[in-house]
């Protein structure tokens, strides 16, 4: 399938894989996907997500990211939804951190395709399912839409398709599957 992929869906992937080394994140997961495909310049992806103004808002969805990542993968509309049965999200973390200490829950958000060897240090972060799954249905997304390749503009269809950490933070920030599905067309009309 990779062969599949174009530069800048290549370039992604391995944004992806440098964005979970930064932050020290165990696996690369959703999260670390849709930033590599903010860092991207000129490529249909990126034309998408400026023409619908997430790469203005890029702060704050690196804060609602990171805050999703402290609250061990729970989303802000999962902790409104708990909210609603009683249940204090953010009281709970405060709890795990004071006797665990701070980002406790951080690891726990992620799900690791495959735990690494004991002894052996990663030379490569592996991906996590919910990851894994993201780039499966790219070559989905592109088989539907007739195309040969396996673009950004596939991975951004993806990542927005199904609910996830990326799904609903970049729908929080108003970018949801039908905008990016619609201004792929227009883009696609207008080239």
């Amino acid at each position: 399938m990779f062969e599949r992929f174009t530069t800048s869906a290549r370039e992604v992937v391995r944004g992806a894989v440098q964005h979970a080394v930064d932050t020290r994140a165990e696996a690369v997961g959703e999260a670390e996907l849709l930033l590599a495909l903010l860092d991207r310049t000129g490529s249909p992806a990126a034309e998408v997500l400026t023409a619908l103004g997430a790469h203005g808002r890029r702060a704050s969805i690196e804060r609602s990211l990171a805050e999703v990542r402290r609250r061990g993968g729970i989303t802000g509309a999962d902790a409104e939804a708990l909210a609603g049965l009683g249940i204090d999200v953010d009281e709970i973390v405060a709890r795990v951190e004071e006797a665990h200490g701070v980002g406790a829950l951080a690891a726990a958000g992620s799900t690791p395709a495959r735990a690494p060897r004991r002894g052996r240090r990663l030379a490569r972060r592996p991906f996590s399912r919910e990851a894994r799954s993201v780039l499966e249905r790219s070559l989905r997304m592109a088989v539907a839409r007739g195309d040969k390749h396996i673009g950004d503009e596939h991975l951004l269809l993806s990542l927005t398709a199904r609910p996830g950490v990326a799904a609903h933070v970049l729908a929080d920030h108003d970018v949801t599957y039908i905008q990016v599905e619609r201004a792929l067309t227009t883009r696609a009309t207008k080239g």
